[in-house]
C-alpha cells in the first residue's frame, strides 16, 4: 500500500518541480574542490587541481538530473561532494533545507539514510569477502535499524525488487555477473529508503544489453519509491532516456543546464553542440539526412592551470577576444535554459561585433556525413545479369 501511495505521489512531485513553487531537495552554491599538489621532501603545496571550480544548481524532489561531460571534467568529484564523501574546498551544499557542507561523521550519520550513492565499478564496490546478504544488510547494521520480519527477510525482499533471486542471499560477489553486481549495489543503496540517490556512471562498466535493463530498473524504482536521482554519465543516450533536466560540465564548470527537450533540440553552448554531433544515428533510413560531425581539435586543457576567460575558448570555433578575458556567467537566456557563453547557439549573441580569434577556425574540423546509402542504391540494376545468358540460351527460355 505504501508503494502505491508513493507511485501516485511521484507525478505530483514532478509536476510541482516544473511548476512555480517546486520543492528543492538539494541546493549547491559556489561548490569547489581543489586537490593540492605537493612536491619535495617537505611536501610543500606548489599548485592545485581544480576538479570542481564553482558550480551552482538545484535538484527538485522526484526529478532526475543528468550530468554529462568528458572524462576529467569533475563529474564524479561533484557526486562525491554532494554526498559528502569528500570535503568541499569552498561553497555550500544544502540537503532538505539543511546546510551539510562541513558536517562531521557524526553529523552526517543520520542523513546517510536519506542520501545514498551507486558507484561506477560493480567489481570494486563490493567486498569480495562478504556475502550478498551481509553487503545489502550492512546499512541496517550501521544505522541501527531493525526492519519488520528481520534483516534477512528485508534483504531478500530488496534482492527481489532489483531482479535477483532471494535464494542467493549467501552467495559471494564473484558468483555474479557485472550486471547482477550492479543490481546488488542498487539494492544496498535502496536499503534505507533514501530520498536522494547519486548514481556515478551506473551502466558504463556493463554490456550494452545489460545497460538497458539497469536503466529501466532505475526508472521503475523511481516511480515506485519516489526517488530523486542525480545520474552522472558520459553516454548522452542514457542521460536522455532517464533525465528530466541535464547539466553539461566542462573543466570543472557547468556550461549549460536545461530540460531534456530543450537541450537536445536546440543546444546553446558550442560544446554541447559538439557532444550531440558525436551521437550516432541508429536508423539506417536517416543516414542520408543532412548532418555534420564536429571534431574538436586538441586536448582538454589541464585543470591545474585552466585557460583565462571562457575555459572552452581554446577549442571553440566561435571564440572572440572577449572569450579570452571575461568568463561568461551561467544565465538563463530562455525559461529554464541556462548557458555560460558569450556567443551561444540558437540564441542572440551576447557580445555582437567582437573580433574573432585567428585560431577559432582551426579549433575544429567539420566532417559532413556522406550519403552512401543513396549512391549505393543502383542495386536495382541486378536484374540485368539474367539478360546475359539470353544470347546462348535462347532455346531453354522458350
Amino acid at each position: 500500500m505504501t508503494s502505491q501511495d508513493k507511485s501516485v505521489d511521484v507525478p505530483a512531485q514532478r509536476a510541482s518541480a516544473k511548476g512555480a513553487s517546486p520543492q528543492v531537495l538539494l541546493r549547491v552554491s559556489g561548490l569547489k574542490k581543489h586537490f593540492p599538489i605537493r612536491k619535495g621532501l617537505l611536501q610543500r603545496t606548489t599548485g592545485a587541481v581544480r576538479a570542481v571550480d564553482g558550480i551552482d544548481f538545484e535538484v527538485h524532489a522526484g526529478e532526475t538530473l543528468g550530468v554529462v561531460g568528458e572524462s576529467g571534467c569533475g563529474k564524479s568529484t561533484m557526486g562525491r561532494l554532494i554526498t559528502r564523501l569528500l570535503e568541499p574546498t569552498a561553497g555550500t551544499v544544502e540537503f532538505g533545507g539543511k546546510d551539510i557542507t562541513h558536517l562531521g561523521v557524526g553529523g552526517m550519520r543520520p542523513l546517510r539514510r536519506d542520501m545514498q550513492m551507486i558507484f561506477q565499478d560493480p567489481y570494486s564496490s563490493l567486498n569480495p569477502r562478504h556475502t550478498i546478504g551481509t553487503i545489502v544488510g550492512a546499512p541496517f547494521k550501521l544505522q541501527g535499524v531493525n526492519p519488520e520480519g528481520g534483516v534477512r527477510k528485508e534483504v531478500q525482499r530488496l534482492l527481489e525488487v532489483v531482479g535477483l533471486n532471494p535464494e542467493h542471499y549467501n552467495r559471494y560477489p564473484h558468483e555474479f555477473s557485472g550486471g547482477q553486481r550492479q543490481r546488488i549495489g542498487i539494492a544496498r543503496a535502496l536499503a534505507l529508503n533514501p530520498k536522494l540517490v547519486v548514481a556515478d556512471e551506473p551502466v558504463s562498466a556493463l554490456d550494452v544489453s545489460i545497460q538497458a535493463q539497469v536503466v529501466n530498473l532505475l526508472d521503475d524504482l523511481q516511480t515506485e519509491l519516489g526517488l530523486t536521482y542525480v545520474i552522472i554519465a558520459h553516454d548522452l543516450s542514457v542521460v536522455r532516456h532517464v533525465s528530466d533536466r541535464i547539466a553539461v560540465m566542462y573543466l570543472g564548470k557547468i556550461v549549460e543546464l536545461a530540460d531534456r527537450e530543450s537541450l537536445y533540440k536546440a543546444p546553446m553552448h558550442p560544446y554541447t553542440k559538439a557532444l550531440l554531433s558525436a551521437v550516432p544515428i541508429p536508423d539506417p533510413r536517416r543516414r542520408s539526412a543532412k548532418s555534420e560531425r564536429i571534431l574538436l581539435k586538441g586536448d582538454v586543457p589541464s585543470p591545474i592551470s585552466p585557460p583565462s576567460g571562457c575555459r572552452f575558448h581554446t577549442r571553440c570555433w566561435k571564440a572572440t577576444e572577449v572569450c579570452t578575458t571575461q568568463e561568461p556567467p551561467l544565465v538563463a537566456l530562455k525559461t529554464g535554459h541556462q548557458v555560460a557563453c558569450h556567443h551561444p547557439e540558437n540564441a542572440p549573441d551576447q557580445v555582437p561585433g567582437d573580433a574573432a580569434l585567428a585560431t577559432a577556425r582551426e579549433a575544429i574540423e567539420i566532417v559532413a556525413l556522406k550519403k552512401e546509402p543513396e549512391e549505393a542504391a543502383p542495386e536495382p540494376a541486378a536484374p540485368k545479369q539474367p539478360e546475359q545468358p539470353e544470347e546462348p540460351g535462347a532455346g531453354p527460355k522458350e
